[in-house]
């Protein structure tokens, strides 16, 4: 018998916390004709990773793979957020004060995301709303990935003083070098179509046909369950709107070359802007020098130095280095000075350890990509490769 928090049992319906109501609990669990229907469940906290989300989105997941009886699964998130990647304010405090559990929900995000992946059964991902770092990497293993009109991506990265988290080194690196370093540098947001244009997401569906999909999943076929599925979400009538992305393709392949250092991509885009004559392409141009010089200086060197790294690594490799990433950001990076400044306290004007990208000092950020030290082994030593 496991514990979540109190006594948890598990049954055909899966994990469940007895003394409170489903709607109670961080995670809702249920099963509609042999199809698991996970929905995070803190809509307040824009359904961060909470220690307890963590433990029991993992209880659910694994009982999912034994459970003979239950052929696919379903994620989704309450409210009008799927899922705001781990819960950067518990970090935070944790940190602050000293308490050194932050590493262990680190880990354990990793574990929860590398145990997704591994699951041998059809995955629906309905990314219904805003969705970042973990809350992108913890569903592309999915093999129907929705997005709707209010669907949002964003991989906050050095906006907050963060690395790339929640394999965000792994599911950026499938993208053309380029955009990758785009999105992972400018922390943009981009919309539910653009990332089925990157191959983040794979189908469109409106949101409010989403609502009456569990009507429809009581009459799926489970002889061809894949295509089921889809026509459970997608209906011929949801048409994909033009990705917004699309027309600064060229300027990204141009200004975030791969062999650019950042200073030398924040040069190549300010001589853009300036021959730029296009109010569109402007604003672009200037949007994104605008993210480029507020970012944490450190991070941005460390974020894209991972990103090349990571195109190059297994699956389990890119978290190894993720986890280590994380533990150096909070540890002796910007982490908890970003969070500070864009969560804790609100007033979005972070004082950078090092002011602009000229004054980062190369030891340190040797330092982030240094072997592992601190324990033997690692953390994330037992996912496989």
């Amino acid at each position: 018998m496991s514990k979540i928090g109190c006594i948890a049992a598990v049954d055909r319906e899966g994990p469940r916390v007895l003394g409170r109501t489903s709607s109670d609990l961080p995670v809702m669990f249920r099963v509609v004709n042999r199809v698991a229907i996970i929905t995070l469940n803190r809509p307040s906290a824009l359904n961060t990773l909470s220690p307890e989300m963590v433990r029991e989105l993992t209880l659910h997941i694994e009982h999912c793979g034994v459970d003979r009886d239950i052929a696919a699964v379903i994620v989704m998130g309450m409210g009008d957020t799927f899922c705001a990647g781990v819960d950067l304010r518990t970090l935070y405090l944790a940190a602050m004060a000293g308490d050194k559990k932050w590493r262990q929900l680190i880990a354990d995000e990793y574990r929860l995301i590398f145990t997704f992946q591994q699951l041998k059964k059809a995955v629906v991902a309905v990314m219904d709303g805003f969705s970042t770092g973990g809350g992108i990497g913890l569903v592309q293993c999915a093999s129907l990935r929705i997005v709707s009109e209010r669907s949002r991506f964003q991989v906050n990265g050095p906006r907050i003083g963060f690395v790339p988290d929640g394999g965000a080194t792994w599911f950026l690196g499938k993208l053309p070098v380029e955009l990758m370093l785009y999105i992972g540098l400018t922390s943009a947001t981009i919309t539910g179509a653009d990332a089925i244009g990157c191959g983040l997401a794979d189908a469109y569906a409106s949101s409010s046909s989403l609502r009456g999909f569990e009507r429809r999943l009581n009459l799926l076929d489970a002889s061809d369950l894949r295509q089921s599925l889809r026509e459970v979400f997608v209906s011929p009538s949801d048409v994909a709107p033009d990705t917004s992305l699309a027309a600064f393709l060229p300027l990204i392949r141009e200004h975030f070359a791969a062999h650019y250092s950042v200073e030398q991509c924040i040069g190549s885009l300010s001589n853009g802007f300036s021959r730029e004559s296009d109010a569109a392409k402007r604003a672009w141009f200037q949007a994104t020098l605008d993210s480029l010089r507020a970012h944490s200086p450190l991070m941005l060197n460390v974020m894209r130095e991972a990103l090349l790294r990571g195109r190059k690594m297994t699956l389990a490799e890119n978290y190894r280095m993720e986890f280590d990433l994380t533990m150096r950001a909070i540890e002796v990076g910007d982490f908890c000075e970003g969070v500070r400044a864009h969560v804790i306290d609100g007033d979005n004007a972070p004082r950078w350890m090092f002011p602009t990208l000229e004054d980062v000092n190369s030891a340190v950020l040797d330092k982030f990509f240094s072997p592992w030290t601190c324990c033997a082994p690692h953390p994330l030593a037992s996912l496989a490769a």
